[in-house]
């Protein structure tokens, strides 16, 4: 189910928005693909890859405390492998890193998978703090817009909803005895001990430099690719930000945004006034370019992890 679902989401979205375009909608994206600039969804990708180095090196500040030093090349390959497996089963790349150190560079796979777990929620805190960025620079316009298209009392009954499904669940992890309460808990204590052990940390100082780096590297990338086509060139920073900030998310509902990405990106860009063709061809730019990348380097490293540590194997 876990696989079946998100593919199945992903397909209806496809399928939902080119079934809402006319005959001169489809022709018009078709236009976009073909007049767009792929210099700058090349050097996009580039940029993308030198993100994925730079967390190779990251990588090792945390596993250093723990006793390891893996080669970078075996943590890139790792990496490689991860973004490879998520595309076609979701979270199964976490575990994939955790088993490939371990085979080739002796690290526990509990030890290993621990720092990934920590790292990715650093990386979640990141992205929280961009979207909080996005929503206080186009507050007003987002406002305006969900004020608008949908009635204030399903904004209400929303808001009411998820303030009491928040009162359950916190009554429910302090007063509830059962199993699952019991693993939620210790699933939150991890969390903040990985949390935590990010303040053990030789070289924290490093380590906060390259998540800068890496979050630095996705916005740029992000960026670059805005000038694969015309009328993206001239969006304002706030909406980068915005839009930036939607795409990302939806890699967490369908395998690697498959289906989600391009039209998360086309409903937000249509906020800002940019046209819905355009946004799905931009969105459909983006995510098919990175994801020829991730199994050019997924597939390639699964092919020389063997040979690189022929040695060890």
């Amino acid at each position: 189910m876990k696989i079946i679902l998100p593919l199945a989401l992903g397909v209806f979205f496809i399928w939902y928005i080119y079934s809402s375009f006319t005959p001169e909608q489809l022709e018009e994206t078709k236009e976009q693909f073909a007049k767009a600039n792929y210099g700058f969804v090349a050097l996009s990708i580039f940029f993308s890859i030198l993100s994925h180095l730079s967390r190779s090196f990251r990588w090792n500040f945390m596993l250093e405390p723990l006793g390891y030093q893996p080669k970078l090349a075996n943590n890139f390959m790792a990496i490689s492998v991860a973004y490879l497996m998520n595309i076609f089963i979701p979270k199964s790349g976490e575990i994939s890193r955790g088993i490939i150190l371990d085979k080739y560079e002796g690290v526990p796979f509990e030890k290993g998978f621990g720092t990934i777990i920590s790292e990715r929620l650093i990386d979640l805190i990141f992205l929280l703090g961009i979207a909080s960025t996005a929503l206080l620079l186009k507050f007003d316009v987002l406002a305006e817009y969900f004020s608008e298209s949908i009635p204030k009392s399903s904004i209400y009954g929303v808001v009411a909803g998820i303030s009491g499904l928040g009162i359950v669940a916190f009554l429910f992890l302090k007063f509830s005895k059962s199993k699952t309460n019991l693993k939620l808990r210790t699933f939150v204590l991890g969390l903040k001990d990985g949390v935590l052990s990010i303040l053990k940390m030789k070289k924290k100082g490093a380590f906060l430099f390259h998540t800068f780096f890496i979050w630095g590297l996705y916005l740029l990338s992000f960026y670059t690719a805005l000038f694969a086509l015309e009328e993206t060139t001239a969006i304002s920073f706030g909406t980068i930000i915005t839009a930036f900030a939607v795409g990302s998310f939806t890699f967490a509902f369908t395998n690697s945004g498959f289906g989600t990405y391009p039209a998360a990106l086309a409903g937000i860009l249509s906020v800002f006034g940019v046209s819905k063709t355009v946004g799905v061809a931009f969105g459909w730019i983006v995510w098919t370019s990175n994801i020829a990348s991730l199994l050019f380097f997924g597939c390639l490293s699964l092919l020389i992890l063997p040979i690189y540590n022929r040695s060890k194997t």
